[in-house]
């Protein structure tokens, strides 16, 4: 008997050192999500064809360096699925999830990607979202449609917001603009009365330095092009003279800064 309990006494003592040598490994659902690496596109989409495609992005991790990386596979046929099929609603949502797992770690632990990190995502990885945004909406979405007519309003993002349907007017005797209520109050049906470059949308509700960002980005620095210069009101001739409009500049609007999408 006595044999036995040194016996169970040693035995325990083995098992505790193990437990302390050796932790029980756990896993989260974080654990399964994918982790950033520095990458490089091994297929380039045909933005012609007709069937869905497979992207994929291989690792080229380094210790030291301060880009994302990915150690899984990444594609992006499913934005290509929900475009193809005009469902915006749900590729907006894969376009913002892609975003995210592209702008590296941090972004993906914390669910939204900073303005400074949107320099981590390659250019051809945009070059890829923006094209199938343009492909499928016949040049009416994608972030160089919005690269365009920001250029056009002299990069005003008020009158960006206008353009693109991301501010309302409302319904008051002084004339005020509110952003819209998400997702209620955005277009998900592109028809002719849906504003170009309408979708897909940034999160402004840090400000625009996002939006500023991914517009800045190098990968649509290929699409700078001669404006015919910004948009301005028209102005119309009365008494042989130019006679400016009635409605104030829009500085000197009244907007609520309540960014919701």
């Amino acid at each position: 008997m006595a044999a036995n309990y040194f016996k169970s006494i040693h035995h325990h003592s083995l098992c505790r050192r193990h437990s302390i040598d050796c932790p029980r490994t756990t896993f989260s659902s974080s654990s399964f999500f994918l982790k950033p690496t520095t990458t490089k596109i091994t297929n380039t989409p045909s933005l012609s064809s007709s069937h869905f495609t497979t992207f994929s992005l291989s690792s080229t991790t380094s210790s030291t360096s301060t880009t994302p990386s990915t150690s899984q596979t990444i594609t992006f046929d499913l934005l290509e699925q929900h475009l193809s099929s005009k469902d915006f609603r749900q590729a907006d949502e894969e376009t913002r999830r892609l975003l995210i797992v592209l702008a590296g770690e941090a972004a993906q632990k914390r669910g939204y990607v900073f303005f400074s990190e949107v320099q981590f995502i390659a250019e051809d990885d945009l070059k890829i979202i923006d094209g199938l945004w343009r492909k499928y909406s016949e040049n009416k979405y994608g972030y160089s449609v919005q690269k365009k007519i920001w250029n056009k309003v002299s990069k005003d993002f008020t009158k960006f917001f206008l353009k693109v349907g991301w501010m309302k007017k409302l319904d008051t005797e002084v004339e005020q603009y509110n952003y819209r209520s998400f997702p209620t109050e955005f277009i998900w049906e592109m028809n002719d009365e849906t504003p170009e470059g309408h979708l897909p949308l940034t999160n402004a509700l840090r400000g625009t330095q996002l939006l500023n960002s991914i517009l800045s980005h190098p990968a649509f620095q290929g699409d700078e092009e001669e404006e015919e210069g910004p948009i301005i009101e028209e102005k119309g001739v009365e008494s042989g003279g130019l006679k400016s409009s009635a409605k104030p500049p829009l500085s000197k609007r009244v907007f609520k800064p309540d960014y919701s999408f």
